[in-house]
């Protein structure tokens, strides 16, 4: 497959899984790792980078033009799918997976193809949360909303500081920067930095390390290249929940 071109996709089908959030599922599956991404073309629009959700699916938060214009097709119209690249979750033995919001999906085709994850799944309220029925199927499920409404009364970080992690092997997590930043302190604090595996999002243009613009400080490591899955303990010194870059390139 052409890193260059995209190729173009059928959507299948649409299912609205919250108010804000739909998976996209199209005609062609790709093989990829749990956490890979994809650089999807919405025709007339833009190209984004998302994570798989499932071999045949991506889910889309509406946040912006190119997510806005997804939530609005439907079956039998196309998109183009670049990919899949970067780096993905590689864990091992008992494996706790943390997620925040749309944080979920790269996480769940990691929840379908190991049996032994806890999962901690955060949102703002009930109907916020992703997967909750896939998930209770397959992990050890444990939800956290802001508001209380299902689960923990709180933020997934405070969930974990409240939990003994030196059962786990390995903790991969994906959500919002401010979240993953949360949990990167309290793996630190608890002096299990060295087990996180964290998925990062941020701008992309070409997908292959080309053109730097997801570059993160301070060693200039590329997302789409050289993640968007790092460890810990790379990401301890780096601009994580600090700051991030606009399509510009300028601090924000």
């Amino acid at each position: 497959m052409s890193d260059s071109l995209p190729v173009m996709v059928k959507i299948t089908r649409i299912v609205e899984e919250t108010p804000s959030v739909k998976t996209v599922f199209f005609d062609k599956k790709f093989e990829a790792g749990s956490g890979q991404f994809v650089m999807v073309w919405v025709p007339g629009v833009d190209e984004i980078p998302m994570a798989l959700s499932g071999s045949d699916s991506i889910t889309v938060q509406e946040v912006g033009d190119a997510t806005n214009n997804l939530g609005t097709l439907k079956p039998g119209e196309l998109i183009g799918i670049r990919g899949p690249f970067g780096n993905g979750f590689s864990p091992d033995g008992n494996i706790l997976a943390i997620a925040g919001g749309v944080g979920a999906a790269p996480l769940l085709p990691l929840a379908r193809q190991y049996s032994n994850i806890t999962f901690l799944l955060g949102a703002r309220s009930a109907p916020d949360l992703l997967y909750t029925s896939i998930l209770s199927e397959c992990t050890n499920l444990m939800i956290a909303t802001d508001d209380g409404s299902v689960g923990y009364h709180g933020f997934v970080a405070g969930l974990l500081r409240e939990m003994d992690l030196s059962i786990y092997d390995s903790v991969c997590v994906c959500g919002p920067e401010l979240m993953m930043k949360s949990v990167l302190d309290v793996l630190d604090s608890k002096g299990v930095l060295q087990l996180g595996q964290f998925s990062l999002h941020r701008y992309m243009k070409c997908g292959v390390g080309l053109c730097g613009s997801c570059c993160i400080d301070p060693e200039g490591l590329c997302v789409c290249r050289d993640g968007p899955v790092f460890r810990g303990d790379i990401l301890q010194q780096s601009e994580l929940g600090r700051y991030h870059r606009d399509a510009c390139g300028r601090r924000s």
